[in-house]
Formats: C-alpha cells, structure tokens, sequence
C-alpha cells in the first residue's frame, strides 16, 4: 500500500526543509529552542503551551526541565505534525504527559482562559496573518503571572536585492535568468502584503503591549557577513538549492526548473554553485526573541 502523503507543513518539515539532513536541522535550531525555554523560566509542575508545536522540539525540551510533574500542550495546524509527536512522545516514555490540540495560532478557543503558565512558539507568527489576534489569544490562555516566549526570524529585514545580486550573490552574468526566479518568489509571497514580510521587531514588541502584556523584552539580533552561515560547511549548495525555503514556496532548483528552460536553468545553477560552495556570497538575516510576562 502507498504511503498517504503529508500535508505541506509536515512535508516541509520533515523533508523539503532539510535538503535530506534531519540531524543536521535539529542541531542547527537546537540553541534555539534552548534560549526560548531560557527565557521561558520554566519551573517544575507546570503546563506549557506550545503554538506550532511542529514535531515537538520545544515542547519535548520543556519536558525535560520541568520535572515528571510538567505537562505540555502541543497545537498545530498540522494533524500530520501531531500524529508525528505522538509517536514521538511513546517512544520518549512522556505520552501521558502530552496533550494535541490540531488549532491556528489566533483560535485557542478549546483551551480554557488563563489555563497555562507558559505559551512559546518558533517561527509561527511569521505565517499568521492577524498576528494580534494571535497575541491576544497567548495573553488569554496565560495564568496570571504566566510568561510568553517566541522566535521569529524577521524576514523584512533582508528587503530587495538589486537586479545584479541573487542570494547574495553575484548575478550580473546571468542577471536576466536571476530576474525571473526573482519574480516568482515575489509572486508567490509579495513583499508588500503577505505576512512572512509584513512585519518586523518593532511590529513583535507594539502587538505584544496591545495584546494586553504589560512587561515586555524583546532582543532582536540582524547579521550581514560574507560567507554561509556557521554549520552549512560542504552541505551549503544543496541547502540553498535543494530545500524549500518555508514550507509554502518550492526550492530554488525546482524553481529554476519550472520558470527557466532546460539551458537556463543549468546556467543559472551552474553560475550559483561554485559561488556558494566559496562562500563568495553575503547574507542578510535577522530575528527576534520577545519575552513577556501576563501581571497579576
């Protein structure tokens, strides 16, 4: 019998996202997920809520700092994802402490107000449209005194690259096949309106305080360097090429594929690889820890 196929998120996840290398994508977002549980100030006997709980990682940390007594509740939009985790919490032993809640980020209307002590969330609210209303539900479901905890990368801050540059590389060589790449991506997600990149830090920290947190920290770290970032090594050109960028848009090489001929796409790619196989590129990335606590 064939096997069912997932839905895109936990396809992307599981999969697309990782241009094969599973382990590899765990270590990478693994400090991560430690600095959201940092600043999380996790206690023993709590229950956290995790939104886009996606294959657990956090909420399978959390776990494990707060004590048998900790309970999590893992949400997603994905049942796949869900059905994932539950596996995944058998084989842990810790299935008795897991509760699933298939759920968007700004309906949390099966959970209870003021029914947990932590909520986190990790690259979430850069797909969700109505961020406040998101907002608005963490702050609902939080016990008073309960604390939020999130990252998100902040896509706007990469912006647009001129015409001569394509993943911060230099494409003036084939700069009218980079155009056309170029648009795709734009179409598929504008820059103007869609929510990967309708926001940035400063959006993170006003939503937080309207939805109703009165103690808010936010850190927001931005990076332009020459080279691939840390830990990509010899696997830099297949991550780039190969694995989807998120979950709603192809990789670039099927990209490439599907927008330029045959010859077209073996120049582009074929201009691309050695230049990032020498880090001959600069990158442009940039995120946000916000913290935040519901007073008394």
């Amino acid at each position: 019998m064939a096997e069912r196929s997932r839905d895109i998120w936990a396809e992307w996840l599981l999969r697309r996202g990782t241009a094969g290398d599973k382990e590899g994508w765990v270590n990478f977002l693994r400090p991560v997920r430690d600095r959201v549980l940092e600043n999380a100030q996790l206690s023993g006997g709590e229950t956290l809520l995790d939104v886009g709980a996606g294959d657990g990682l956090i909420a399978f940390g959390a776990l494990e700092r707060m004590g048998e007594g900790g309970r999590v509740i893992l949400s997603d939009v994905s049942q796949d994802l869900l059905d994932h985790s539950r596996s995944l919490a058998e084989q842990k032993g810790v299935a008795g402490r897991c509760r699933y809640l298939r759920t968007p980020a700004t309906d949390l209307s099966s959970l209870g107000d003021a029914s947990v002590d932590v909520v986190t969330t990790r690259s979430v609210l850069i797909y969700v449209r109505d961020k406040r209303r998101a907002f608005s539900e963490f702050h609902r479901v939080l016990k008073p005194g309960g604390r939020l905890s999130i990252f998100e990368p902040v896509a706007s801050f990469r912006g647009t690259e001129p015409r001569d540059v394509f993943l911060g590389c230099d494409v003036s060589a084939v700069e009218d096949l980079a155009e056309k790449v170029k648009a795709f991506y734009h179409r598929a997600q504008p820059r103007d309106s869609d929510p990967m990149h309708d926001f940035d830090e400063r959006d993170l920290l006003r939503l937080a305080e309207e939805g109703g947190f009165a103690e808010v920290h936010l850190d927001f770290e931005a990076v332009v360097a020459r080279g691939n970032p840390p830990g990509w090594g010899e696997k830099a050109w297949d991550i780039l090429a190969k694995a989807a960028p998120n979950p709603l848009v192809p990789s670039l090489e099927e990209v490439a594929e599907r927008e330029l001929s045959p010859e077209g796409a073996e120049r582009l790619l074929g201009h691309l690889k050695p230049l990032v196989e020498a880090g001959r590129r600069t990158r442009r990335q940039a995120s946000a820890y916000l913290r935040a606590v519901k007073l008394l």
